[in-house]
């Protein structure tokens, strides 16, 4: 069913007649030709960009949520830790947006759908540290991600994205865990996938925490332990205190080597850091279909979507700000 669903995942030549649109009309008249269908037929008012991703993450949840009623055991629980993902950044959303001050009708209609879970809204109605503690982590889905030692007066202290960090690491490593304990196949496509994020949160802590008040232990107690990078490489980029030295340590496993280097390559700083492991993400989604009968298609699936719906949102926007000569910098989809 799964691999029926990757059918419909847009081609180049979709992309090619989107990227030609002139305005936003046209793209939803242009999608129609896709697997989306008549996406914004309910739509009657002034057509922007909020109303593509409205229902481009509807259409995401719909296709997720077929998937998880129709599962059985452990396919249930599995897709369950996919959710997990959109949950952290959910409640990362809430508690900085409340920190600031902002509506939380706004910061709701800013969450993932596929990150909604009952107690979302409680957050709004904590009156003191330990019921926000409560409202966000203990009393929902994502208490399991939560140590022991980590307390209330922690959390009002602690920087959000501190906070998220902290939620991921113990995450990747439970739903690392979990896949391990699955059939073969699936134990190593999702070892493979999973490992790569825990790699590229990795980096991407050690970059962007260069020249902040961390020092090396706080550092590492972000890293998680499931990637290709081992315990000497993640030492290292605990300790490292400039670009060269994260890139040196990095590029000793040959494809963030390959990453690095094109970067170095990029004189124009047109594809950032981050563009280029989405790509490295999408060849790695697409190469897990080669292989039969494993989880990990449901996982690659679903990636694949929000991939998708991240870039036709870059391509809306570009048309919105008449941002033309920019429209072609989405990532590729390397379909086979």
């Amino acid at each position: 069913m799964t691999r029926g669903f990757k059918n419909g995942i847009l081609k180049q030549s979709d992309y090619l007649t989107l990227t030609q649109c002139e305005t936003l009309e046209d793209l939803g008249v242009s999608i129609q030709n896709t697997d989306y269908g008549n996406l914004l037929a309910a739509e009657q008012g002034t057509i922007n960009v909020e109303t593509f991703e409205f229902h481009l993450r509807a259409k995401i949840v719909d296709q997720y949520n077929y998937l998880r009623v129709n599962s059985t055991e452990p396919l249930s629980t599995f897709l369950d830790y996919i959710r997990y993902e959109h949950m952290i950044d959910n409640v990362a959303l809430l508690v900085s947006g409340l920190n600031n001050k902002k509506p939380i009708k706004k910061l709701l209609a800013l969450c993932h759908p596929l990150g909604y879970f009952d107690q979302l809204e409680a957050i709004e109605v904590a009156s003191n540290t330990n019921e926000l503690f409560d409202a966000v982590l203990i009393d929902t889905p994502l208490s399991k991600f939560i140590s022991s030692s980590f307390e209330p007066k922690d959390f009002v202290k602690i920087d959000v994205e501190i906070l998220r960090s902290v939620l991921y690491k113990s995450y990747l490593e439970d739903f690392y865990k979990l896949c391990k304990n699955l059939d073969s196949t699936s134990a190593d496509v999702m070892g493979n996938l999973l490992g790569f994020q825990a790699d590229r949160r990795t980096i991407t802590i050690a970059m962007n925490s260069l020249g902040t008040s961390l020092d090396f232990q706080e550092r590492s107690s972000l890293f998680p332990t499931c990637g290709k990078l081992g315990p000497i490489a993640l030492s290292a980029l605990a300790h490292s205190i400039d670009y060269d030295q994260v890139r040196s340590i990095s590029s000793k496993t040959f494809e963030y080597g390959v990453v690095f280097e094109a970067i170095d390559k990029d004189t124009d700083n047109l594809i950032t850091l981050e563009d280029r492991f989405l790509m490295l993400e999408a060849k790695k989604l697409v190469q897990s279909y080669l292989q039969q009968f494993h989880f990990g298609i449901f996982y690659s699936y679903l990636k694949l979507k929000e991939l998708e719906c991240r870039n036709i949102i870059w391509i809306a926007e570009c048309i919105s700000q008449r941002q033309m000569d920019k429209v072609n910098a989405y990532i590729p989809i390397p379909m086979y």
